[in-house]
């Protein structure tokens, strides 16, 4: 089933991304194999491209009652290797959170699965960004691989509006820079994250 989020994204590509991280006590997200893809349908004169873009290194916890709050800054996205050398005046820009990410997960449903099996949980995300605050429902896949890994999917086709992620000041700027100044009306996203003990 088709879902489209206004959320805030590219960077946050999936900063709606993100999404994607599960707060479960004692569970922590694996920075190297957790990530958010997504696919910006660029509108040129010669017609629709599409382009792929990734926001990595997605890390966060959880606290003891299931709550994880992920910043997500723009070094973590491929946005910085494809400008190539930012100036100096920019390239603090890139360490600084330019969203936050939270949201709330049940730690003691995860640890109830036994390896092999799945389950699926629509979680809440609360993206904050600069004075904006919005909120998004995401039904996310939890496979239990052993006993310390949990990969973590979307459970189902997720895209993002596109003219919602152009209408974004910040984020406007962002796919200005990559020279995006049309794209298209969905941006399809996936999530493949682990959690680890």
């Amino acid at each position: 089933m088709k879902r489209l989020f206004a959320s805030f994204s590219l960077l946050p590509l999936g900063a709606t991304a993100l999404l994607f991280a599960l707060p479960l006590s004692a569970w922590e997200l694996d920075p190297e194999r957790s990530r958010v893809s997504a696919t910006v349908m660029q509108i040129a004169p010669d017609g629709p491209i599409p382009r792929q873009h990734e926001v990595r290194r997605l890390s966060g916890s959880a606290s003891t009652n299931g709550t994880l709050e992920l910043p997500l800054r723009l070094n973590q996205s491929d946005v910085v290797e494809r400008l190539g050398p930012l100036p100096p005046w920019l390239s603090g820009l890139t360490e600084r959170p330019m969203a936050t990410l939270t949201t709330q997960f049940p730690p003691e449903r995860l640890e109830r699965l036994e390896v092999g099996e799945s389950l699926v949980e629509t979680l809440t995300m609360t993206v904050r960004s600069g004075n904006n605050v919005r909120q998004e429902s995401l039904p996310v896949r939890f496979t239990k691989r052993s006993s310390a890994e949990v990969q973590v999917t979307n459970a189902e086709r997720v895209a993002l509006d596109g003219q919602a992620l152009m209408a974004d000041p910040t984020l406007r700027s962002v796919m200005l820079l990559l020279g995006y100044e049309q794209i298209g009306d969905e941006v399809p996203v996936r999530l493949d994250a682990l959690l680890v003990r």
